[in-house]
């Protein structure tokens, strides 16, 4: 006879009880904006730099510190937050929804005797998770590109974007509604990148420190998984970052862009900055991606261990 639980007792028909889809969608996104206000300074020193020397072999920062040393002496503490509303904005579209459909589907494909999906899995997960919540939160992450790079410009040049909302104002109508999704095809393949690299490398990390029998399911597990999976992440997305950082910057000139597509940018880079140029801002990068990756994490596990003690448990 087949096992049925009321529902007072954590269980239904013998599968353990799961909180929501709303709540895994809201918990993602509410994670993702707690790291962002720790993480914003180096967001933006990454940007900086990813921008600095564009077009040439000079570069406006030699090092992460001297880039934000430079910023602190021309725009004040107050400028190392500059874009921190697009910050959140961003998180609050596209990390609620990668992490809300990566939550679901991992669930989904897991086994009824909670054997979970294999690594090519995880990752095919992580990829759809990551394209879908990027193409939501483009906007969000074009308003945070030029809010980040405004203070390198000269005064007259500046957007001078008030907040995330003016800007996403001003760019759909000075510029049209398609320029907030500027970048979009970029901005997914990044996502596609950084999502199989992330989530995948994370689940991969924990399972394999859980298994390895001197960790635990706790925070420092937790810390220690998201760190490997920052670290791999890093590496294998910054080429494809850099691309949707120029290509979302760039302005028209002459009534033409910059740049024709995610390629040439590619090989300018390469031509006039050089190749390892592609992983400029390595690391502040990873100083921002990796305490993102574990805040995040962090956050998400103990908001779901919270809502299972409070609602769940019976």
């Amino acid at each position: 006879m087949a096992a049925t639980a009321s529902p007072g007792d954590g269980r239904m028909d013998g599968k353990p009880r799961t909180s929501p889809k709303s709540v895994k969608f809201l918990f993602g996104g509410l994670a993702g904006m707690g790291a962002t206000v720790f993480v914003q300074p180096l967001d933006l020193v990454k940007n900086r730099m990813q921008l600095s020397g564009e077009g040439a072999k000079t570069r406006e920062y030699k090092t992460s510190f001297h880039a934000l040393t430079s910023i602190l002496k021309a725009e004040g503490l107050k400028g190392i937050y500059t874009g921190l509303s697009a910050g959140l904005l961003r998180q609050a579209t596209y990390t609620t929804t990668r992490l809300g459909i990566y939550t679901v589907l991992f669930e989904r494909l897991t086994g009824a005797d909670g054997t979970p999906p294999g690594f090519l899995l995880k990752a095919l997960i992580g990829m759809t998770a990551g394209a879908t919540g990027a193409f939501v939160g483009t906007p969000a992450e074009v308003a945070l590109i030029r809010m980040t790079a405004d203070g390198r410009l000269p005064a007259d040049q500046r957007r001078g974007y008030k907040n995330v909302f003016n800007a996403l104002i001003r760019i759909a109508r000075e510029e049209g509604v398609p320029t907030l999704w500027r970048g979009c095809i970029p901005t997914m393949a990044r996502a596609v990148v950084v999502n199989a690299a992330q989530l995948a490398s994370y689940s991969q990390s924990k399972q394999f420190l859980l298994d390895s029998g001197y960790f635990y399911d706790n925070i420092l597990c937790h810390f220690c998984a998201s760190m490997i999976s920052g670290l791999v992440t890093t590496a294998a997305s910054m080429p494809v970052d850099i691309v949707k950082t120029r290509i979302q910057n760039m302005r028209m000139i002459d009534g033409k862009p910059e740049y024709k597509n995610g390629l040439d940018v590619l090989m300018k880079v390469v031509r006039y900055e050089g190749f390892f140029s592609l992983w400029k801002g390595f690391t502040p990068y990873y100083a921002r991606l990796g305490p993102h990756t574990v805040l995040t994490f962090i956050f998400l596990e103990q908001m779901n261990k919270a809502y299972k003690r409070l609602f769940l448990s019976g």
